[in-house]
């Protein structure tokens, strides 16, 4: 018997021509695409493809590690890193509403020999003094952490970026930090700071290529040059060895180059998209003093009415988890974009 197509008739449906629904959705410029198709390339499996070791040094010197590797997805260089970090029994201690927690579909469940432990994550940080306390309670007989995991910047709290001294104050409890950084650019930009200080309290750090630059597909993972040598095998336990990866690694050094300053651009978009919806719905619990990047949170209590209102409009977004609706600005969401928006949002029920 066939196999049944992912839409009928094969059919893909046309995306919104306003999309909101998450800086996923955007394309490759055409300085990627010409990146791209002039790439020089050889097999990544055995080490040999040129362009995907420029990308791998690149990131490592921007995040101050000794090494990186190149990966199809956040998912699996945060999964990788988890198995490359976390021993056997030992807990990866983990904010309750991180993308590592709800939004990889269990991976860890499935992925790990560790034992995830959810704390509070409200504000978007992990409080130091609960890791401390739970490094004291391996004394008494509680299984030691290994790992913590931080979100910069955060997604379920609304795309904030961590307080430099909060991320400093983690690493300095002396457990190994992983930092999932797939907007880590965007956290940077927002607060004035590099992405290397960002970076510093961590052992390990993931950032998404394919999010707000823009490049087609593609994470990275780096950290000390032993923990990427494991995350490298772990890869390929997982399937995630490429080949001729080069024509991927081009759209990644244009992205690095050319499209991290840019994203100050998505967060006035996004600062303004908040003040249009807490002037709809100002019990929505949207402060646009609080978007700093390029997400915007806020409740409805028909999330399903909402967006097919948005949807009627020409605009499209998601829900977050229930009674929540996520806004999410990117490169192709320009100001004619936006202001289509805002007409949606002022008319939406």
């Amino acid at each position: 018997m066939a196999p049944t197509p992912a839409f009928p008739g094969g059919a893909v449906p046309a995306p919104p021509a306003v999309d909101l629904r998450s800086d996923t959705v955007t394309r490759p410029t055409p300085e990627m695409r010409r990146a791209m198709a002039e790439a020089e390339v050889g097999d990544d499996g055995f080490g040999d493809d040129p362009t995907v070791a420029r990308l791998e040094a690149r990131f490592a010197e921007l995040t101050g590690k000794e090494a990186a590797v190149f990966t199809p997805s956040g998912t699996m260089a945060n999964q990788i890193a988890l198995r490359a970090l976390a021993t056997p029994g030992s807990l990866v201690v983990v904010g309750r509403r991180q993308h590592v927690v709800t939004h990889e579909a269990g991976a860890a469940g499935v992925n790990q020999v560790a034992q995830l432990h959810l704390v509070a994550d409200d504000d978007g940080t992990i409080d130091p003094a609960e890791v401390a306390h739970l490094v004291a309670a391996a004394e008494h007989l509680w299984p030691p952490p290994s790992v913590v995991c931080a979100e910069d910047t955060h997604l379920a709290a609304g795309g904030r970026p961590w307080p430099l001294d909060r991320l400093r104050a983690l690493g300095d409890v002396g457990v190994p930090v992983h930092l999932d950084g797939a907007r880590i650019f965007n956290a940077a930009v927002a607060t004035g700071t590099s992405v290397a200080e960002r970076c510093a309290p961590a052992t390990t750090v993931m950032a998404c290529l394919s999010k707000g630059l823009s490049a087609p597909v593609g994470s990275l993972l780096a950290g000390p040059a032993d923990v990427i040598a494991r995350a490298r095998v772990e890869r390929k336990r997982l399937g995630g060895t490429m080949r001729q990866a080069g024509i991927l690694a081009a759209a990644g050094l244009v992205a690095l180059d050319t499209m991290v300053d840019r994203l100050a651009e998505d967060h006035r978009r996004a600062r303004r998209l908040a003040e249009a919806v807490a002037e709809r719905w100002p019990d929505a619990g949207c402060d646009p003093a609080e978007v700093r990047t390029n997400i915007v949170l806020f409740h409805h209590d028909d999330p399903a009415r909402l967006l097919a209102a948005l949807a009627e409009r020409g605009v499209g977004a998601v829900t977050l988890g229930p009674r929540t609706v996520r806004f999410v600005t990117h490169a192709g969401i320009d100001d004619a974009a936006l202001e289509v928006a805002l007409r949606a949002i002022e008319e939406a029920p």
